[in-house]
């Protein structure tokens, strides 16, 4: 399939990350990782900065009462943003693991699932396997996977029962059973990828993942099993997707280039693009 029509609806990122669609106002919100900041951006282009976490950010999600979730990556923190855009603590996950949290998804629960990349990818340290807890609305953090190879992305099925991850050093997506606690179980693969280092990914209402791919520079459609759908090229590193909208039909792309994550620092090459989708989001994020 050859690539949709493509649109540039910001410049000047270091690089986005973690997209997610708020359909309350009608506003694409994402953290500039590099920036240390969480922009929201409307489909005219216009943007503002509404948070920034000095220590790390990582993945950001929203409680089903529209307060946003913000992973400070960097010293272990989960925070939560309040109606007055002040940041309060939601949950410690230090006793879990001190640093590298990465990306979050909360699902229709309130449960907010976060995952830890095992290693300091940003400054080329050894690979070690990552894990993925669960913290529930109360702010209670506990491990419920572990054995990863670089967990990125998650997304959760509409239907509370699938938690999918993108294990971006294990060129697959892998599925959980999800349990009324929170709890995950019966891990699976979800989808090979050979070749393939997913990262941010989101679900669509005909069962299919999109995926980012950093270093082959496209955003995939994949179901589940591995079938190829669709397959955008991009002149740079695709980080993460979402589907959003007033009819959750548009696919954000958070793109930039890439040489090391040590090497993006202070540059400006981050973009979020945009294309037509064949079917609407669904699920969380």
């Amino acid at each position: 399939m050859r690539n949709p029509e493509l649109h540039t609806l910001m410049t000047g990122l270091v690089f986005g990350e973690s997209p997610r669609w708020h359909e309350r106002d009608n506003r694409l919100w994402l953290s500039d990782m590099g920036a240390r900041e969480v922009i929201v951006l409307d489909l005219a282009g216009k943007s503002e900065v509404v948070a920034r976490v000095p220590a790390g950010l990582a993945g950001i999600g929203f409680l089903p009462d529209g307060r946003l979730l913000i992973v400070s990556g960097g010293d272990g923190q989960l925070l939560r943003r309040e109606p007055d855009g002040s940041l309060a603590a939601h949950a410690d996950l230090t006793r879990l693991a001190p640093t590298y949290w990465n990306d979050l998804v909360v699902d229709g629960r309130g449960n907010a699932y976060v995952d830890n990349v095992g290693f300091n990818f940003a400054t080329g340290g050894a690979f070690a396997p990552g894990s993925i807890a669960v913290v529930t609305p109360d702010g209670a953090a506990r491990q419920v996977a572990s054995g990863l190879a670089f967990p990125n992305g998650m997304a959760v099925t509409p239907d509370n029962a699938t938690l999918i991850v993108a294990e971006s050093y294990g060129a697959r997506l892998t599925a959980f059973d999800i349990a009324t606690d929170g709890s995950l179980s019966s891990q699976r693969v979800w989808a090979d990828l050979p070749g393939a280092h997913p990262d941010g990914i989101c679900l669509d209402a005909e069962g299919a993942v999109w995926y980012g791919d950093v270093p082959a520079r496209r955003c995939v459609r994949v179901r589940e099993g591995g079938e190829v759908l669709q397959t955008i090229e991009l002149d740079r590193g695709c980080f993460a997707c979402i589907l959003g909208s007033a009819d959750r039909r548009t696919l954000f792309m958070m793109a930039a280039e890439f040489s090391t994550a040590a090497g993006m620092a202070g540059t400006r090459t981050g973009q979020v693009l945009t294309a037509e989708a064949p079917a609407p989001g669904a699920g969380w994020p």
